[in-house]
């Protein structure tokens, strides 16, 4: 039997899902690869149309976006980052709703909202660090070429929609309708070795999913992951392990990637032989870009083998 691979994407709103689909083949196999890949298309339970197929997802850290909200820039680059913070919080309820905070706030919230703050302060070192040495100087290979206001608006767009988003799968009652697009897809999927592959909050509602389950999958890839973050684990439905049905567990994330933070899942998610930690190098925009992900040799050759039966 042919093997299956099976996508979850991240965050924020996307493009219609063959369109997306077909991005992510490419990026992975070089290629389209029909009948053999589907795409857990959750982002219609939180935006109502998807994204124009030819408007740069903002949340791969395209420029195109920043560039034309000077607002944003010129916001981005005199906010304090605890105004930051407080607004995108208050911005989250809002969106969730009076389900948002009922029955799970407190403490609960207020943890989730450290990774916000971290997110954001990382985002603006980063930032900071962009900025030349010298007059005229060239910036670095993994910087934006930008003024920094203008990086700072790019960072700050993904801890926003990165937090919203989580915000809403765990307080907002979103959780439940997105964990069952992802249920449905691996329901319409049977025959061989299956693959599981997750960006960013996607991992989350794989993850979940794959534990509630106990789907065999040979192979779950996480990138750009939020699990190994303490403050996303303590609101998980079930304690930190590697799913039942997970022969393998490959997780890859780039050292600057706001949304990931830390970057080891082997510590946490037992057993630990199943589980392989992976530092990347995404330069994307932010860092969080899933193409670039996608492509990398280290994410790519274990799905590849899989597909060619070496695996």
């Amino acid at each position: 039997m042919r093997p299956r691979v099976v996508y979850v994407h991240g965050n924020g709103n996307k493009v219609r899902a063959e369109l997306l689909k077909s991005q992510w083949d490419t990026a992975l196999f070089g290629r389209d690869m029909a009948e053999a890949s589907r795409m857990a298309y959750w982002a219609p339970v939180r935006y109502p149309e998807p994204l124009p197929d030819l408007r740069p997802d903002p949340l791969d850290g395209r420029t195109e976006l920043i560039e034309e909200s000077p607002a944003a820039v010129d916001r981005a680059a005199t906010e304090p980052p605890e105004d930051f913070v407080a607004r995108t919080l208050g911005e989250a309820r809002l969106d969730a709703g009076e389900i948002a905070l009922e029955g799970r706030a407190g403490a609960d919230e207020s943890a989730l909202v450290d990774w916000l703050r971290n997110m954001t302060y990382l985002a603006d070192t980063l930032a900071q660090a962009g900025e030349p040495e010298e007059p005229g100087a060239e910036l670095p290979l993994e910087t934006l070429p930008l003024p920094r206001s203008g990086r700072t608006a790019v960072f700050r767009l993904l801890v926003k929609h990165s937090f919203k988003d989580v915000h809403a799968y765990f307080f907002g009652g979103a959780g439940p309708a997105m964990r069952e697009v992802v249920k449905e897809t691996l329901a319409g999927v049977d025959g061989g070795p299956l693959v599981v592959v997750g960006h960013s909050l996607g991992t989350i509602l794989a993850y979940e999913v794959l534990m509630e389950l106990g789907r065999e999958v040979e192979l779950l890839v996480t990138v750009g992951s939020p699990l190994a973050i303490t403050e996303v684990q303590d609101h998980l439905a079930r304690p930190p392990a590697v799913p039942a049905g997970v022969t393998a567990w490959h997780n890859a994330s780039d050292l600057r990637d706001l949304v990931a933070l830390d970057h080891t899942l082997r510590p946490e998610y037992a057993p630990q032989e199943r589980v392989t930690d992976l530092l990347v190098t995404n330069d994307s925009g932010n860092h969080h870009g899933i193409s670039e992900y996608l492509s990398q040799p280290e994410v790519r050759a274990p799905v590849q083998r899989i597909f060619d039966g070496t695996g």
